[in-house]
C-alpha cells in the first residue's frame, strides 16, 4: 500500500492512547483500516506527566495499529487538550495604507499576525486564532471582507491558548517513540469534525466530549467555532469517587461503573444489590446500585454544571446566540446510562449522543463507531484533508499553457502563505524538537 494513500491519528488521552489508520474511500466516507489501543500510564488531565510511560504507550498503541492494518506508520496527526487549554476572546483592527485598493489575503494575514502579538502569562502560547466576524469601515457582520473596499479592518477573533511546554512534551513522546509528526489539532475540533454535521454548526451547538482526565466544550454557531473550553474533570473523578465511596479497588469501580452505573438515581430499587469479590479470601462486599448511582450523580452534575456556567458564559440565553440544535454528548464519559436524560434536565436543551459514523464507510466495525473513538476518527479526517491539501493523490499536470501554470503555482503560494496557525505551531514543535538533539 503506497504511504500517501491514508493518514493516521493519535489520540493521547489520559485513560487510553488510540493510533487509528484511515482513508478515504471512492465515496468520500473515511475508511478505517486498522486501530490500535493501549493504556495510558503518563497522562495525567490531558497532560504528561511521565514521558518514558507514555512513549511505551504510543509505541504499543502504534504497534497494534500496524498489526491490524498491516501497514507502516511514519508519521501521526497528534491532538492536543488538557487542563492547559484556554480561550479568551479579542478585537483588533488594522489601518490599510490605500483605501482605494480591495482588501485582499494579505490584509487578513496582517491583522491575523498583529493578534498573535498580544502579551501572554509566562509559559502560554497561542494555540489557534479564529476570525468570527469582520468590520469594514464601521460596517458590521461581515463573514467575508475579501474584495471589498475600505480604509480600516477589524474583527472579532476567538482565541485559544495553552502551555507551549505542554505540546511539545507530546511532540516529544512522539517523535521518541520513532514516529514523526505530521500535524497538530485540537481535540475539541477534532472531535466536533467527527460527530457534528454542519447543519448543526450553522443552527448553533454545544459539542461536550467527556473523556477520563478532562471535559472539553466547543459551542459553534453560524457554521463558526464561537466558544473553547476546558473542565479539568472526567470519567476518572467518577471512579475515584466510586473506589472512595464503596471501599474498592479501581479496577473494580471502573467495572462497576460501565456495568452497572448510572447518571440517575431514580432508575434503581433500594434492593439491587452488586457483590464484589473481596481481596485475598476477604467476604465480598455488597453494594446498593442505588448507592451507586448517588455517588456517579452528585459527580456528574458537578461536571455538567460546570459546562453549562461555559454555555452560559458564551450568552446562549440572546437570541441572537442561541444554540438552537442544542448538546451532542461524545467521547468515553457519554456512555453512561441516562446521562442524556440528565444534562437535557439541567441545562433544558435538546440532548443527543455524538457518534462518528456520519464520515465513516457504511461497512466499518461497530466498535469503532462507539463515542469513544470520536477523537481518533476527527484526527484521521484531519491527516487526511492536510495530507489532500498538499496534493495527494498526484493531480496531472500539462506543460500545454504555461501562462495557466504560473498562476496556479501563484495561488498555490497564496494558500501556502495562509496556512492555519497549528500548521505554523506543528513546524515550530518540529524545529524545537530537530535543534534539542
Amino acid at each position: 500500500m503506497e504511504k500517501q494513500n491514508f493518514a493516521v491519528g493519535l489520540d493521547i488521552g489520559t485513560t487510553k492512547i488510540v493510533a487509528m489508520i484511515g482513508r478515504k474511500n471512492d465515496f468520500g466516507k473515511l475508511e478505517i483500516l486498522g486501530i490500535g489501543k493501549s493504556q495510558s500510564l503518563g497522562v495525567h488531565r490531558g497532560v504528561v506527566n511521565n514521558i518514558t510511560q507514555t512513549i511505551q504507550s504510543i509505541q504499543q498503541a502504534v504497534q497494534d495499529a500496524e498489526l491490524d492494518s498491516g501497514v507502516k506508520i511514519s508519521e501521526v496527526t497528534v491532538g492536543i487538550a488538557g487542563q492547559h487549554i484556554r480561550s479568551l476572546h479579542h478585537s483588533d483592527y488594522i489601518t490599510r495604507s490605500n483605501a482605494e485598493a480591495v482588501i485582499d489575503e494579505v490584509d487578513l494575514e496582517l491583522l491575523e499576525n498583529q493578534v498573535h502579538k498580544l502579551v501572554m502569562l509566562p509559559g502560554e502560547e497561542i494555540i489557534h486564532v479564529l476570525p468570527q466576524d469582520y468590520k469594514v469601515d464601521g460596517q458590521a457582520e461581515i463573514k467575508e471582507p475579501i474584495g471589498m473596499y475600505g480604509g480600516r479592518l477589524e474583527a472579532n477573533f476567538h482565541v485559544v491558548v495553552g502551555q507551549v511546554a505542554s505540546i511539545r512534551n507530546i511532540g516529544r513522546c512522539v517523535k521518541s517513540a520513532g514516529i514523526d509528526l505530521d500535524g497538530i489539532t485540537l481535540e475539541p475540533l477534532a472531535s466536533a469534525n467527527a460527530v457534528l454535521s454542519q447543519e448543526e454548526k450553522e443552527a448553533g451547538v454545544a459539542l461536550i466530549d467527556i473523556g477520563g482526565g478532562t471535559t472539553d466544550l466547543a459551542i459553534f454557531k453560524d457554521g463558526i467555532i464561537r466558544h473553547t473550553a476546558v473542565i479539568p474533570f472526567g470519567g476518572n473523578v467518577i471512579t475515584e469517587d466510586i473506589k472512595e465511596g464503596c471501599s474498592i479497588i479501581e479496577k473494580q469501580a471502573e467495572l462497576l461503573k460501565i456495568k452497572f452505573g448510572s447518571a440517575w438515581p431514580g432508575e434503581n430499587k433500594e434492593n439491587e444489590i452488586v457483590s464484589i469479590p473481596g481481596l485475598r479470601g476477604r467476604d465480598p462486599k455488597e453494594i446498593t446500585l442505588k448507592n451507586l448511582s448517588k455517588i456517579i450523580h452528585a459527580r456528574v452534575v458537578e461536571i455538567i454544571e460546570q459546562v453549562y456556567v461555559e454555555i452560559k458564559n458564551y450568552g446562549h440565553e440572546e437570541r441572537k446566540k442561541k444554540l438552537i440544535a442544542g448538546i451532542v454528548l461524545t467521547g468515553g464519559g457519554s456512555q453512561l446510562n441516562h446521562l442524556k436524560q440528565l444534562v437535557e434536565y439541567i441545562t433544558g436543551m435538546d440532548t443527543r449522543i455524538g457518534y462518528p459514523n456520519e464520515h465513516l464507510a457504511g461497512e466499518s466495525d461497530s466498535e469503532i463507531t462507539s463515542p469513544l473513538y470520536a477523537t481518533a476518527v476527527g484526527l484521521v479526517m484531519d491527516g487526511v484533508r492536510r495530507a489532500e491539501k498538499r496534493g495527494w493523490p498526484a493531480q496531472q499536470t500539462t506543460d500545454e499553457n504555461p501562462q495557466e501554470e504560473h498562476q496556479e503555482q501563484a495561488e498555490v503560494a497564496v494558500k501556502k502563505q495562509r496556512r492555519s496557525f497549528l500548521d505554523t505551531l506543528t513546524e515550530r514543535v518540529k524545529d524545537f524538537l530537530d535543534n534539542a538533539e
